[in-house]
């Protein structure tokens, strides 16, 4: 049963599985995805004593905004700042945090400048310091990104609103090249798009992320400290699919030296860009591992 939590710009839903006295760990889906990727990995958690709260991002029904005047924002500071504040709402302090594509860049913001929240941070398919107006990109990848320029096109925008189901279907098909995904399983993710934010977040998401529209002024501060980008603080894991064909696996290679603790990097070689929902017991292991280190 989905319970929510009240933050200062949204009333977030969220899945709670585990023992209630468990250690707390925070498990955050991508795009587009939801909270239900993490169906198969959960009771591996939950039996090893954990309690995964699951939290549903900005434009992911049934999380909702408080007002409608709040700028409908997918930038990176404005999901690390919702996940700080569904910590806070909660009183979560020195979490396990576990994020996969925008959950990954979520848990990057939280582990560089919110490290007191985390205690290890697992992030997935997406590396940190890997976009930006100045980040050098290479053909290949810029290829794999066509559809983060094809939302910058009316034609993009207009299929985000109109036929959103049918353009997420190929980004599946097309970012895990032979994985086969069930149309309950698809189903079951695409209804948290049917709303009317999730396509103006996830049009500023991409626009915003390569210096073509401005962001929420609520965040400056915070897209600041990211510009640089700032080191992530905590002992942090991150899984990347070797097939993976949209965060291609070049994305989080060589990126030592923006961690400040422990870290280790693990590709699975025959997995592409959904570990979670493509080798849910592999992610559940290595999750575990690393948190028990």
């Amino acid at each position: 049963m989905t319970e929510f939590v009240r933050t200062p710009d949204l009333k977030i839903g969220y899945e709670a599985d585990g023992p209630p006295d468990g250690r707390p760990l925070v498990a955050v889906h991508g795009w587009p995805d939801d909270p239900h990727c993490w169906d198969q990995v959960v009771p591996a958690l939950a039996e090893a004593g954990y309690r995964v709260l699951r939290p549903y991002l900005r434009g992911f029904a049934p999380t909702e905004f408080r007002t409608p005047d709040k700028p409908r924002s997918g930038q990176s500071g404005a999901l690390g700042q919702d996940l700080r504040d569904f910590l806070d709402a909660l009183d979560l302090s020195r979490v396990v945090l576990v994020g996969h594509d925008w959950g990954a860049r979520a848990g990057y913001v939280v582990g560089a400048l919110f490290p007191e929240r985390v205690s290890r941070l697992v992030a997935m398919s997406a590396g940190h310091g890997a976009s930006g107006p100045g980040v050098p990109l290479d053909y290949p990848l810029a290829h794999a990104y066509w559809y983060e320029w094809f939302v910058a096109t009316k034609r993009g925008q207009d299929a985000m609103r109109r036929d959103r189901r049918a353009f997420c279907r190929y980004l599946w098909t097309s970012w895990s090249p032979g994985w086969e995904f069930s149309d309950a399983e698809f189903d079951q993710a695409a209804a948290c798009w049917d709303n009317d934010d999730w396509p103006p977040i996830t049009v500023s998401a991409y626009l915003h992320r390569w210096g073509e529209q401005d962001g929420d002024p609520a965040y400056a501060d915070l897209e600041r400290e990211l510009a640089k980008p700032p080191r992530v603080q905590v002992p942090a894991l991150v899984l990347h699919g070797g097939k993976d064909a949209d965060n291609l696996p070049s994305t989080s290679e060589g990126k030592d030296e923006l961690f400040a603790a422990d870290y280790r990097r693990v590709v699975f070689g025959d997995v592409g860009h959904f570990p979670p929902r493509e080798a849910p017991a592999r992610t559940a292991e290595q999750i575990l591992r690393w948190a028990a280190a």
